[in-house]
């Protein structure tokens, strides 16, 4: 006989646990394929870079991320026309370009301006037609040792602060950091009445 006031036991162990089963054996070919994707756009959009349009520098949103560098969507029609690119010639040699997009500070504006005359002059342009050669496009040469980009181009780094480094001096032995901030402190707190009583003493001397 079970003894004490307890849960009577009701356990439901023999449940059809495999038809919960959720099986992963799909991966590795998964994998393949993917692999044989990537290969075959390759060739499609040769001899274009494999990844994609050229992306510009952007800062994150919100003030948790706004110091962390990244790609944006495209670049901004400013920055197109400080760089001497027309907007419509633009998606056509691979840069993607945002209407939207407005620039807001003068040094990304610069950074990204520097970013595009990079990509123009490695940029090789191709003939629509082979026989047909229009101004802008490149050299037979520069054809000729023309090859496809595979992955990343022109990335995106960010740039570590430096550290300085000084040697600690007597002086900045004998600070009292804590005396200081607590003296400034105080300055701050009494500094109105300082000033009245300051007044006060002009007020008494000039009568």
């Amino acid at each position: 006989m079970v003894k004490h006031n307890n849960v009577i036991p009701n356990g439901h162990f023999r449940k059809h646990w495999q038809n919960y089963v959720k099986t992963w054996f799909n991966q590795p070919a998964r994998k393949t394929r993917r692999r044989l994707a990537r290969q075959k756009k390759a060739v499609k959009i040769f001899p274009r870079p494999t990844a994609g349009p050229l992306r510009p520098i952007v800062h994150g949103q919100t003030l948790k991320y706004n110091m962390k560098v990244r790609a944006g969507r495209g670049f901004s029609l400013e920055e197109l026309k400080a760089a001497g690119i027309p907007k419509k010639l633009a998606p056509t040699i691979g840069i993607a370009v945002d209407h939207r997009r407005k620039n807001r500070s003068l040094e990304s504006l610069q950074a990204n301006v520097q970013r595009l005359k990079t990509y123009k002059a490695k940029l090789v342009v191709f003939p629509r037609r082979a026989r047909k050669v229009k101004a802008g496009d490149s050299t037979p040469e520069e054809l000729a040792n023309a090859t496809q980009v595979q992955g990343s181009y022109l990335p995106i780094v960010r740039e570590k602060p430096s550290v300085e480094l000084v040697k600690v001096t007597d002086d900045m032995k004998a600070f009292k950091a804590y005396y200081k901030l607590r003296l400034e402190r105080t300055n701050k707190r009494h500094y109105g009445a300082r000033l009245k009583k300051a007044a006060e003493a002009e007020k008494e001397d000039k009568k």
